[in-house]
């Protein structure tokens, strides 16, 4: 998180991805794409970047933020680099990135899609981010949840919840993690993933 502020305070935002595929100039022959993405984001969603590995340009600013805001995004998470953090933060626009850069991305990169699934740079993760899918981010980092396991999972938080929160109880009253896990966790369900673990 690097605005509002930098891995500090409350923020958290919710909402269906509109994603952004950046690509290296000489990539490929994809059609041009039509007018500027930050034009046609959808109220009420969040903005996902995806910039190619090893790009030390920035890929978004400040001026995608007064754009993204004023269009009614709840904020922009970009797999890659920003720039323009003051610019941010004075509007309050929640955006989060790998990291900051100087650089803007015209040399380097252009846009070749929008609202297309987009590939998570991690070596550690394996991982699609499809318009629609629910992105979460807070002070923890950003999650992704498939739309088509958005209901099963919503069905199953609010018992989650409790129970963690009937064990924080436990612990402040002294008894064990492993007792209380044991007592409020022995009935609460989980989601599995396609391998059913």
């Amino acid at each position: 998180m690097w605005s509002p502020k930098r891995q500090e305070g409350h923020t958290k935002i919710v909402g269906p991805a509109y994603t952004v595929k950046y690509v290296r100039k000489n990539h490929g022959t994809d059609p041009k794409v039509q007018g500027h993405y930050i034009d046609s984001i959808p109220a009420g969603s969040v903005v996902f970047i995806s910039s190619p590995p090893g790009i030390v340009n920035a890929v978004y600013g400040g001026l995608m933020s007064h754009r993204a805001q004023y269009s009614g995004a709840v904020g922009t998470i970009v797999d890659g680099r920003v720039r323009d953090l003051q610019e941010h933060r004075d509007l309050e626009y929640p955006v989060f990135a790998r990291d900051i850069g100087t650089a803007s991305p015209q040399e380097l990169l252009r846009v070749s899609a929008i609202n297309v699934p987009v590939r998570l740079q991690s070596e550690d993760q394996e991982a699609i981010i499809s318009p629609g899918d629910y992105l979460i981010a807070d002070l923890n980092g950003v999650v992704c949840l498939p739309k088509e396991l958005a209901e099963k999972a919503v069905a199953l938080m609010a018992s989650q919840v409790e129970a963690d929160e009937r064990i924080a109880e436990d612990l402040k009253k002294g008894r064990t993690f492993q007792e209380a896990s044991k007592e409020h966790r022995a009935n609460v369900k989980f989601i599995a993933d396609e391998k059913g673990r």
